[in-house]
């Protein structure tokens, strides 16, 4: 007899709906033989050893034949344990332990342990996002992946934790009599939430040209890179970033959602990714920790700042080769990564928040203590971070060492909730401009069409940049002169104009002018200081 189910596998950030057959010979055998057929990794190979397993001690008997599990289209290779269940059903269902003879309404999915529980798997968002494309419109899944599913809005979500309420739910399906209601989950609700955060700009004494220059990165999603002695606030004001941000929108939260649950990072108790990513890799990390790889590739760390923040701390102790793979997400938008099996594409729309010492004592043009490295020394230090992944830096700093008067006294500082509001003013204008010219849908560097709103000025293309950054004839000429006096690059000169539409837009103001492109350009000239 055969039985039909479908279940999914994920490939990338995004899943594909796979068909289960089951088939049994009806010959009677010394002992049961399972012939899984479709392209299985060992995880979904070891199955049968876990269903069966499952299937009998959960007072289920099943008769010593030949049971052939075919997982379709056969040319994908399927890999994982979430196949567990489909298969454990499909094989009630073809020796009539089921009351319902098809489940073309439904997607299983889910690990089976020998007892018959259900456990966890990754991914569990694309697969929800990808049933209902299909239009599948039920999914019994394990209850840990519940509250991730149950964000995609057009499926019912059935959390289940044992093989056998799955068989009672199936049955009462067909009886029509069925009493457990779907999970929902009010997601547009979650993400208004007052949003807390751990650090706090008020606790940052001084740095008020810092301050200033993370507020506009914050407003426009620019890339900045720090740098100062040890001890002046370079990573203390880099984790006070995130409290900041602008909060995610739904779509962004989606997206997000999609690469942490594909990685198995997602917090399960609340189903979507609420804040802003912060990441911040040791400087130990390889290139395909940060850029992501494998044999099966999985998302890096870049792709997991994805719609947030990547912290770089201490940016020359990273090795060479593993920074310059940032050239191209930092570009695009995206990282591409080819094996031999397959090619994945995966988002990478990330701020770089970098910070470094000035040389490898960390003193250099610091007034309180002497350096003691040479102009080698000073220059090889410097030199780890190359010239092409600088010029892809819109903002660079200098963090002086505090004060003492700064320090110790004075009237509190600024707190987050005060700069936050400016950046969410900043941000409102941004997204109402981008949405009125109709920038909503792009077409990605593979191809294929796709929705990405831009919200920040960073995201703009060449044509919004000559849009939306008319200068008047004083601005042109100091940004030209600017240009030729500092040899400033064609990537530099519209990362100039990027920025001083941030710092307009933070004052409200409908136009760039001097003031706003002198700004920008100031916050381009400290590296001519350390790497010329």
């Amino acid at each position: 007899m055969l039985f039909k189910a479908f279940s999914a596998a994920v490939y990338g950030i995004d899943a594909h709906i796979i068909d289960v057959e089951i088939d049994f010979s009806g010959v009677i055998l010394e002992r049961p033989e399972f012939n899984t057929v479709g392209l299985p990794d060992a995880a979904v190979r070891e199955s049968r050893d876990r269903v069966r397993s499952a299937i009998r001690n959960c007072g289920f008997d099943i008769p010593p034949t030949r049971i052939t599990i075919n997982l379709a289209p056969a040319d994908l290779k399927k890999e994982g344990s979430g196949f567990d269940l489909p298969i454990a059903i499909g094989i009630l269902g073809a020796y009539g332990a089921l009351h319902i003879k098809e489940l073309s309404d439904f997607l299983l999915i889910g690990e089976l342990g020998l007892d018959g529980a259900l456990r966890s798997v990754h991914g569990m968002l694309p697969i929800a996002i990808a049933a209902r494309a299909r239009g599948i419109r039920n999914l019994i899944i394990p209850a840990e992946n519940a509250r991730e599913a149950a964000v995609v809005q057009g499926v019912k979500v059935y959390p289940v934790r044992t093989l056998l309420e799955v068989r009672d739910l199936l049955n009462a399906v067909a009886k029509g009599s069925l009493l457990v209601q779907p999970l929902e989950s009010h997601t547009e609700e979650l993400l208004q939430e007052l949003q807390h955060f751990p650090h706090d700009f008020k606790d940052v004494r001084g740095q008020q040209v810092a301050k200033r220059a993370l507020e506009v990165a914050a407003a426009g999603g620019h890339n900045i890179l720090m740098i100062g002695p040890p001890g002046s606030g370079k990573t203390m004001l880099a984790k006070r970033l995130p409290s900041i941000l602008a909060p995610l929108r739904f779509e962004e939260a989606l997206e997000t959602t999609k690469i942490h649950s594909v990685a198995g990072v997602l917090n399960a108790d609340d189903g979507l990714v609420m804040h802003r990513p912060f990441r911040a890799p040791h400087h130990t990390i390889s290139d395909a920790g940060l850029i992501g790889g494998g044999a099966v590739p999985r998302p890096g760390e870049v792709s997991l700042a994805h719609n947030g923040m990547l912290f770089l701390d201490e940016l020359p102790e990273f090795p060479r080769n593993v920074l310059e793979v940032l050239r191209q997400p930092l570009e695009d938008g995206h990282v591409t990564i080819a094996r031999a099996a397959m090619s994945l594409s995966f988002p990478a729309r990330f701020m770089l928040a970098a910070a470094m010492n000035p040389c490898p004592c960390g003193y250099f043009n610091d007034k309180s203590r002497e350096c003691m490295c040479t102009p080698p020394m000073i220059q090889r230090y410097v030199s780890k971070v190359s010239g092409p992944l600088l010029d892809r830096i819109d903002i660079h700093i200098e963090v002086p060492a505090v004060q003492y008067k700064e320090l110790r006294g004075g009237a509190s500082a600024e707190g987050s909730a005060e700069i936050r509001a400016r950046v969410l003013a900043a941000r409102e204008r941004q997204h109402a401009r981008f949405l009125e010219a109709g920038s909503e849908t792009r077409t990605r560097p593979s191809g294929r069409s796709a929705s990405q709103t831009v919200y920040a000025n960073a995201q703009m293309t060449t044509q919004q940049i000559r849009l939306f950054c008319e200068l008047a004839s004083d601005a042109e000429r100091l940004l030209e002169r600017a240009m030729q006096q500092q040899g400033l690059s064609a990537r530099a000169h519209d990362r100039i104009l990027k920025v001083a539409r941030t710092i307009a837009d933070l004052e409200g103001a409908p136009q760039i002018v001097v003031k706003h492109i002198a700004e920008a350009i100031q916050y381009r000239t400290l590296d001519r200081s350390y790497w010329s």
